[in-house]
């Protein structure tokens, strides 16, 4: 065994022995301030305070680095291994609400940056990087999924046939909806509101409002004018 198969096995093992002792501490028995306190170990970076409820799931902690005063709500799964350059960011201020599920994958950076809202039971998927902008809210069951299954061969089963990972942009100040899709390849501008339910398949540009399967803008938040500044 080399030196960085060693370092790694022995991350791993420091990473389940913490999380294991400390994860399910409950908030009434000062749970979320040993988290706070301990988890400093096996994080790239944890800012001051960050807020970690019991319940929480971390796989590949030092590809993690959060920002300050982040929360992290019940159920919150954040998978970051499988590759040695994988890394999630959460920026300062950002809120993951209950059984949120992050995954990198492979050789993937899912970014979700600066007072940004996650709300429950949302789905966020690599391989490709996912980068989401500030002060965005994304509503509960919506799906961002950077991978596409290939299916042009209909003699070889569609698993067998390799995907896609261009990846997904969200810039800053974006809305999504209930149970908003946004699938591979797509980037959403700045400013723009996605309406419940809809499937993005197509890039949105800034400032607009999208709905339907798939979605299509139907009106702009600003005049031209304004969009083109």
């Amino acid at each position: 065994m080399n030196h960085k198969q060693y370092f790694s096995k022995w991350q791993r093992l420091q990473e389940l022995l913490i999380t294991t002792l400390l994860g399910d501490i409950p908030t009434i028995a000062l749970g979320p301030k040993l988290r706070n306190f301990v988890y400093r170990r096996i994080f790239s970076r944890m800012g001051k305070p960050v807020y970690i409820q019991n319940g929480v799931e971390f796989l590949g902690t030092s590809a993690i680095e959060m920002g300050d005063e982040v929360y992290i709500f019940k159920g919150v799964r954040m998978d970051a291994k499988g590759h040695p350059n994988n890394k999630i960011y959460l920026g300062n201020g950002v809120a993951l609400e209950r059984y949120v599920d992050i995954g990198c994958m492979d050789n993937t950076c899912i970014s979700i940056d600066d007072e940004t809202f996650i709300a429950p039971d949302v789905c966020i998927a690599g391989p490709g990087n996912i980068k989401i902008g500030k002060h965005c809210m994304i509503a509960s069951h919506s799906g961002i999924y950077a991978n596409s299954h290939k299916f042009a061969d209909p003699t070889t089963p569609m698993r067998y046939q390799g995907i896609t990972r261009k990846g997904i942009v969200i810039e800053d100040d974006c809305w999504l909806g209930h149970g908003v899709t946004v699938l591979d390849g797509v980037t959403i501008g700045k400013g723009s509101v996605i309406g419940s339910g809809a499937v993005v398949n197509k890039d949105i540009p800034p400032y607009s409002v999208a709905v339907g399967a798939p979605a299509r803008v139907i009106k702009s938040r600003v005049t031209k004018d304004l969009v083109a500044s």
